[in-house]
């Protein structure tokens, strides 16, 4: 097993604070899975014998997430620990919340839960695992199986079918044939649940190890049509051979997606939606062209953000990646001026990621990429963002009006900076004299 660490030691803690008040208490789900493939997990979950009103008596800073179903969590300095009452969960008319739930012991608890490999339990008294649903099999044989019906757990919460493709990509792992079909057959009900749990789904899927098999099953499952059908529609779109040898535009972006290591899930959606703008602007003149892609698949990226309810800074970022993605090309032509502007943006450093993805997964020319980071490399700090040598309050004072010149102006002694051209306020205050004459400008 994974060795402990300080949010281990305090969910192991919990533990023995219920047990020392006469309740069964043991590690729970993703983090004994996780402890048993041998990597840290995520979060700590405990499950236990005792009602919500004493967990919360016995954690004075536990808070109430879920009073309804016995959940309770615990903020603790590098996360949080959920815990939760043994339960069964009655009848789910809406897709996600069952009406009721029963308070029973762990091996109905465990019925309850979606895929075997999350399922088991740790007793943290005796280190023993305590697995009521074959999930220690299934882990060794590399599957994902439903618990119990496949067709009756998905119904009750439709995101699990992603959920299950997500895990299946990250360990590499198989869908159970059952599993398998019952998803096939259940993927046009996932648009029942919100788009913000699908949003955070697919980031995980696409952050995590694995996402270039997780989004092939996603296809293959019928999922993709549903939830990005953007991005199925890349499926058969050829590009010129010349620059894209790998295949069609959706190969191109699982490529680029197996290519991902830990990124930031800003960079991990530009990747996926970089080329989203290809298959409405493909054309066949006197090559495969794809014309102004980028500015499509800007706009159908911000959509389809917008769809999936993603934080505003999150939209501007991913939407900044994809319309730029191809102007790294021009940067060595570039003025100076320009390319430090351009240098400075603070999605640069991504961008510089998402293009050295995008030449790897086609035709492999990291020369204009090379050429950049090692410009980068030798960029002065105070070069790229010098301190102003005039300001509004020296144009007044030099005669000039206020007003939308005031920019103009400012702008182009920037430029002149960034060019290496002016150094000093003296030479500046010339400058403007000169381009912009003070008798033209008179308050």
């Amino acid at each position: 097993m994974a060795a402990m660490d300080k949010r281990e030691e305090t969910a192991r803690h919990v533990c023995a604070v219920l047990r020392g008040r006469g309740h069964r208490a043991l590690l729970a789900g993703g983090c004994v899975r996780d402890k048993l493939l041998g990597i840290a997990p995520k979060d700590f979950d405990v499950a236990t014998s005792a009602r919500i009103e004493e967990i919360l008596s016995l954690f004075p800073g536990a808070l109430e997430i879920g009073a309804a179903f016995g959940v309770v969590m615990l903020p603790i300095p590098d996360g949080r620990i959920e815990i939760a009452t043994f339960r069964r969960d009655g009848p789910y008319l809406d897709g996600r919340h069952p009406v009721s739930v029963e308070f029973v012991d762990e091996r109905e608890d465990a019925r309850r839960r979606d895929f075997t490999i999350n399922a088991m339990f740790l007793d943290p008294e005796s280190d023993t695992v305590l697995d009521y649903v074959r999930g220690q099999e299934d882990l060794r044989r590399g599957i994902i199986r439903a618990v119990g019906d496949p067709r009756r757990r998905f119904e009750e919460d439709y995101l699990r079918m992603i959920r299950g493709v997500r895990f299946a990509g990250r360990f590499d792992f198989s869908l159970t044939p059952d599993t398998d079909a019952a998803i096939r057959e259940l993927a046009p009900r996932i648009l029942r649940t919100s788009a913000e749990r699908i949003r955070d789904e697919l980031t995980l899927m696409l952050s995590e190890k694995g996402a270039a098999r997780a989004f092939s099953l996603l296809d293959r499952a019928g999922l993709l049509d549903h939830v990005l059908p953007e991005v199925s529609a890349m499926k058969g779109v050829q590009q010129p051979p010349d620059y894209h040898p790998e295949g069609d535009v959706f190969t191109h972006t699982l490529l680029m997606l197996e290519l991902l290591e830990a990124p930031s899930p800003t960079l991990a959606w530009a990747v996926l939606l970089h080329d989203v703008g290809k298959p409405p602007t493909q054309s066949f003149d006197d090559r495969i062209r794809f014309n102004f892609h980028h500015k499509v698949g800007a706009r159908m990226s911000e959509a389809i953000c917008r769809r999936l309810h993603m934080p505003n800074a999150m939209i501007e970022r991913i939407v900044w990646l994809v319309e730029n993605h191809m102007r790294l090309a021009d940067i060595p032509e570039m003025r100076e001026s320009r390319r430090k502007r351009f240098v400075r943006e603070a999605g640069f450093p991504e961008l510089v990621q998402l293009c050295r993805i995008d030449a790897l997964a086609s035709h492999g020319d990291l020369s204009v990429i090379d050429w950049i980071e090692d410009y980068v490399s030798r960029l002065v700090p105070e070069t790229v963002r010098p301190k102003p040598l005039l300001g509004g309050d020296d144009l007044i004072a030099m005669g000039y009006a206020p007003g939308p010149l005031f920019r103009e102006i400012l702008t182009a002694v920037e430029d002149a900076q960034l060019e290496g051209t002016l150094q000093n306020r003296a030479k500046a205050r010339a400058f403007v004299r000169q381009h912009w004459p003070p008798e033209d400008n008179r308050q």
